[in-house]
């Protein structure tokens, strides 16, 4: 019988994720592996810990990687945090948005929704509005809305919840680890992100991160969690206890290759890695822009590793994006939701923003293209 494995490529990866992983990062991966409650081991999920909470900018002690992708994180915030009938106020401008609104209607929540239109930022003034009719349990959006490539203003939005009784949730599944996400400093009660984006490790994991007060909303709850094995009341036993107690088998290897990841990001120091990224960016844009392709979004709220272009007319998205795969071996992405069909998704996330990838890929555009 064939292995198909050996006929994976080298493929750069430039869409909206999984991004290109570092080679230490695949042999950490390749360590022999540890019983989950191995004294090692939990040394390493301290560390863990720890660098998560460098990444994030906060001190939250329930701060841990959660078995599963960024989607996990997303259901480990909202099933945590939400009892049924609880008032939600989701801040929707893209598919990731949309996404927290059904998890939270699926749980019972009476969820408003305030939207804008797809490729523009959330109003902070739109959203103060809403939260002077009606106070909410919980306030959540995205940071970085991975189908069109906006950046939000969650700072601003965390600014107008301030003294209030009022969670504020927050997806980072994109943001956290290219641009600065500050969990303190902006008031985050409860935020999630993945480790297939910026942080290139591969899929498996979903770093989050509760507030004190989140807690004590979670330890405080009327009802049972209804999800198990997102239980952060019993996952925190594992995670953060003084006598670690079994909740479920963790993927060891894979929180090797977060632990090398995070190392790699710190070592290169947060600003650095944030500057990297914002030149990658204005590489690619120079780039696109040399071959008559337009950005959907406009520059003041535009994120660096995720850029939605629109495909030109009487181009066809599909066949560029196999071109792409099979004659050159880099993959972006196809528009997601509103967007399918319409734009191009190029990521520049992690380990993959580097200019000399931003200019491999349009000088494989202008001979497809052209």
């Amino acid at each position: 019988m064939n292995n198909m494995l050996n006929a994976i490529d080298d493929v750069l990866l430039m869409g909206p994720g999984p991004s290109y992983i570092p080679p230490e990062v695949y042999e950490a991966m390749s360590k022999k592996t540890l019983g989950h409650l191995d004294p090692y081991f939990i040394e390493i999920m301290d560390e863990i810990k720890k660098l998560l909470q460098q990444l994030f900018k906060t001190t939250n002690n329930l701060t841990v990687p959660v078995s599963g992708t960024g989607s996990a994180g997303m259901e480990t915030c909202f099933v945590n945090l939400i009892e049924k009938g609880d008032p939600v106020l989701i801040l929707i401008n893209g598919v990731f948005g949309v996404r927290m609104q059904d998890v939270a209607t699926r749980l019972g929540a009476a969820v408003d929704a305030l939207e804008f239109p797809w490729g523009t930022p959330v109003i902070p003034e739109n959203v103060k509005g809403k939260i002077e009719e009606k106070a909410y349990k919980i306030v959540a959006m995205v940071h970085a809305e991975t189908s069109t490539g906006v950046k939000n203003p969650v700072q601003e939005v965390g600014a107008l919840l301030k003294g209030s009784d009022t969670l504020f949730l927050v997806d980072t599944v994109t943001s956290l680890g290219g641009i600065e996400v500050s969990v303190d400093d902006w008031g985050i009660d409860a935020v999630y992100s993945g480790t297939q984006k910026c942080l290139s490790c591969p899929p498996g994991l979903a770093p989050v991160s509760f507030s004190d007060r989140a807690v004590d909303v979670i330890m405080g709850r009327k009802s049972k969690v209804p999800n198990w094995y997102l239980d952060m009341s019993m996952v925190a036993n594992y995670w953060t206890g003084k006598k670690r107690a079994y909740h479920h088998t963790a993927p060891i290897n894979m929180l090797y290759a977060l632990y090398q990841a995070l190392l790699l990001i710190i070592a290169e120091d947060l600003d650095n890695v944030w500057r990297r990224h914002e030149s990658a960016h204005a590489t690619l844009v120079s780039g696109l822009e040399t071959l008559g392709l337009d950005m959907v979004v406009e520059p003041g709220y535009r994120l660096p590793m995720l850029n939605a272009v629109y495909i030109p007319e009487g181009v066809d998205d599909g066949d560029v994006r196999k071109r792409l795969r099979f004659d050159y071996n880099i993959e972006i992405g196809g528009g997601l939701g509103d967007f399918a069909g319409k734009v191009w998704r190029i990521g520049l996330m992690g380990h993959t923003a580097r200019e000399k990838y931003a200019n491999r890929l349009v000088d494989a555009l202008k001979k497809i293209i052209r």
